[in-house]
């Protein structure tokens, strides 16, 4: 983790972008998931609102190549952070996990995925495998390698590269964190936590969460990179349950109704 951060943001220009969203649908979606007996943590709902304004973003999920120039993935990846115990379960390390097609991918498989990560042995999660392995290399190769598969797209293709990062502090109560440059868009969230705000002319408290994007302004521009956020911010407030099949039915307030004026 550390290599790569070193590697991008040594070309990178991290510029951030910050909004402040109202969690309610966030919460009214875990809760009907819930009740059909699955456990959604809020990660991944998150991973699934990026992932679908990421598809209509491909600046979002371009990477730079050599001389100036950049490329598009095609493929939508998640990538998200994952803390494990190392050297005989001894010592915490930070890998990176990836979702392929997320913004598809059905919301229990997306939570599936992110516990294999989580919980399952290293050498069965090909991606925790793959890093553990180059991790034991020599800086050089890795540095080397790490770089070819920053600039080219069978690489990062074969090796299920994340087209946006997402790291969370909400499990330690954090109102929010500022990541690192990884991808060209890398988003930091906190916790979801109440907040006076106004709504319809009246002070109401609300389930608020923090966002912040980091991109890399040398491969996208502001204006594009504020307007795939406004994206993310109004799936997460509104038109998330829109790509989640018969969950609105199950939705006790209108979904018109949730997100603060």
């Amino acid at each position: 983790m550390l290599d790569l951060i070193s590697l991008t943001g040594r070309n990178s220009v991290p510029t951030y972008i910050f909004a402040d969203v109202d969690a309610s649908l966030l919460e009214r979606l875990r809760l009907v998931y819930q009740k059909r007996g699955n456990s959604i943590p809020l990660a991944a709902l998150l991973i699934k609102a990026i992932s679908i304004a990421q598809r209509s973003h491909p600046q979002s999920r371009a990477f730079a190549l050599p001389f100036g120039r950049s490329a598009a993935c095609e493929e939508v990846v998640a990538g998200f952070t994952v803390e494990r115990l190392v050297d005989d379960a001894t010592n915490p390390a930070v890998f990176v996990g990836a979702i392929a097609g997320a913004d598809t991918k059905p919301l229990e498989q997306i939570s599936q995925e992110m516990e294999a990560y989580e919980g399952a042995e290293m050498e069965s999660v090909c991606l925790l495998k793959q890093q553990q392995e180059l991790s034991n290399l020599p800086w050089l190769v890795r540095h080397v390698f790490l770089w070819l598969g920053m600039h080219s797209a069978g690489i990062r293709s074969k090796y299920t590269l994340p087209t946006f990062m997402i790291s969370s502090a909400s499990k330690f109560g954090s109102k929010l964190l500022i990541p690192p440059s990884i991808t060209t868009s890398t988003f930091g969230v906190g916790s979801i936590e109440p907040r006076p705000v106004v709504k319809n002319g009246q002070i109401e408290i609300r389930p608020m969460l923090t966002i912040a994007l980091n991109f890399d302004h040398s491969v996208i521009d502001g204006a594009p990179a504020a307007r795939f956020l406004k994206d993310v911010c109004d799936l997460i407030e509104s038109k998330l349950a829109n790509y989640l099949p018969g969950v609105l039915d199950e939705i006790e307030e209108p979904v018109s109704n949730l997100a603060p004026a």
